[in-house]
């Protein structure tokens, strides 16, 4: 998969929801040949030869508008996306009126405009989580101007995915059915149905662009990128392939882009939207190391065929990484049988799989291959650690441009680190190697040359034989984070 990296765009999240069938047994997968399709949810939609009012026709009923109430916000108070809007302020009467007519209305109540679709007659919808996060009312449209009031079954901030639960429906509701997203390929016809800018039911038609695009919104980026019209109101709102299913839910634009928008894959609204419908959230695996990825400094020190694959930096203390045999300065470089490009791989192959789930891994350490079999656990709250104040013990010099001094339990305490075992860097020389390699005076430095570092005794022994060209490995902790750092000596 091709990872591509927009940190040059700031992001808009659009508002919107989507819903997939549903029967009693659990989340719909598109029907076989052989079988009929139920009443209540369509399986495949044929379009007319030059039209596509065959597909519209078909999706357009499940397509909700869904409208929000934030209480306490005002604009320019919201907590905001990643990249995006503020939740409740993503589209807005206000808006309209704003674009349409010129006017500002007098200051009210915060209300959001956004995007569904109905999954599950009985009024299953899916939407994005950004949409409902704060909202203290929400109400939702259908085509045929019906009005239901909404609850949120549950909210996952980390893929934007959210599964409410329309309230009063005494029918059957239309429905569309979830695509396998792995089957979708670039270049692809798709439409994109939602309300933007609160004109409901609006239909725009292009391709996918590009497949597991990572924007930077969050640790499980593997997006669906389109160039189908996607503007402020149709977020949630569905993508869908020419025979009427959806292969995605829209949840972000390039702010002043043009033609790029993504969507959450179908496959994985299916896992985390079944698994919120059951639980009301999601449990996720947990391997229990920190990860970063290989430079070319890195890969050489390890002596790692390529650049491709992600560094163990620390192994949790129990965790089921570290009972499993993995170390830090081990890389990954195949998860489950699929090759390990970056970081991101790890994270999402990891943290979208079950607690429970047996993992294979393959490993690269000491020049050999290594398999590991990992059973997951399940990934604990994130915690944070106080910023470190070094004290200032004078330090002793090294080749490497760093400056270090003895971790004391004073200094260990206010590091909020568990071990005593390093040494802490004092001084950084400017225009260092060291300094261009991003060390700070704070960091600790656990390994030099995989070798362990316990003392500034260990240090300057690791250090006092290196040369110029040498390229020099060390393993730092930061605020509880480990990472490692590649210096070449003498490099300008």
């Amino acid at each position: 998969m091709q990872s591509t990296r927009l940190g040059v765009f700031a992001f808009a999240i659009v508002l919107g929801f989507t819903f997939v069938g549903l029967d009693r047994a659990g989340w719909h997968t598109p029907a076989r040949a052989d079988e009929a399709p139920s009443a209540a949810v369509r399986d495949t939609v044929a379009p007319a030869a030059g039209t596509l009012a065959r597909v519209a026709e078909a999706v357009k009923p499940a397509v909700v508008n869904i409208k929000t109430q934030a209480r306490g916000m005002t604009p320019g108070g919201h907590a905001r996306a990643p990249g995006g809007r503020p939740p409740s302020e993503e589209f807005s009467p206000e808006d309209f009126m704003r674009r349409f007519f010129g006017g500002v209305p007098e200051p009210g109540p915060q209300r959001g405009l956004g995007s569904g679709v109905i999954i599950d007659g009985s009024g299953i919808a899916l939407t994005n989580a950004h949409l409902v996060e704060n909202a203290t009312r929400i109400e939702v449209v259908t085509l045929e101007g019906d009005t239901y009031p909404a609850k949120v079954l549950g909210a996952d901030t980390a893929t934007d995915l959210a599964v409410l639960q329309l309230e009063g429906v005494k029918g059957p509701l239309p429905t569309v059915l979830l695509a396998d997203s792995d089957t979708v390929r670039v270049g692809d016809w798709v439409l994109a149905v939602g309300s933007p800018f609160g004109l409901q039911s609006t239909v725009t038609i292009g391709i996918v662009s590009g497949k597991a695009r990572h924007i930077g919104a969050g640790p499980f980026d593997d997006f669906l990128q389109t160039d189908a019209a996607i503007n402020p109101g149709n977020s949630g709102g569905p993508l869908v392939n020419m025979g009427g299913q959806v292969v995605g839910i829209n949840t972000a634009i390039v702010a002043g882009g043009s033609g790029i928008g993504f969507a959450i894959p179908s496959n994985m609204v299916k896992r985390i939207g079944q698994e919120l419908r059951e639980k009301g959230r999601v449990r996720r695996g947990w391997l229990g190391v920190s990860i970063q990825p290989l430079t070319p400094e890195l890969a050489k020190s390890f002596g790692v065929k390529s650049e491709a694959g992600a560094l163990i930096a620390k192994v949790q203390p129990d965790s089921p990484a570290g009972q499993a045999g993995l170390a830090a300065g081990d890389v990954v470089i195949e998860l489950d049988g699929k090759p390990v490009k970056d970081p991101g791989d790890v994270q999402r192959g990891i943290g979208l799989a079950k607690p429970g789930t047996r993992t294979q891994l393959k490993a690269w350490r000491d020049g050999a291959e290594r398999s590991v079999s990992v059973t997951l656990g399940e990934a604990p709250s994130a915690s944070r650690r106080a910023e470190e104040r070094p004290s200032p013990t004078p330090p002793t010099a090294s080749g490497l441009g760093l400056g270090v001094r003895p971790l004391t339990p004073d200094l260990a305490r206010e590091l909020q680190t568990e071990s005593q075992d390093g040494v802490v860097v004092a001084q950084v020389a400017p225009r260092s190697a060291a300094a261009r390699a991003g060390i700070r005076p704070g960091d600790i430095v656990r390994e030099v040359n995989r070798r362990p570092v316990k003392t500034v005794e260990d240090f300057e022994r690791t250090t006092q034989r290196l040369k110029e060209g040498d390229v020099v490995s060390l393993r730092l902790e930061r605020r509880g984070a480990s990472r490692y750092v590649a210096i070449t000596l003498g490099a300008a």
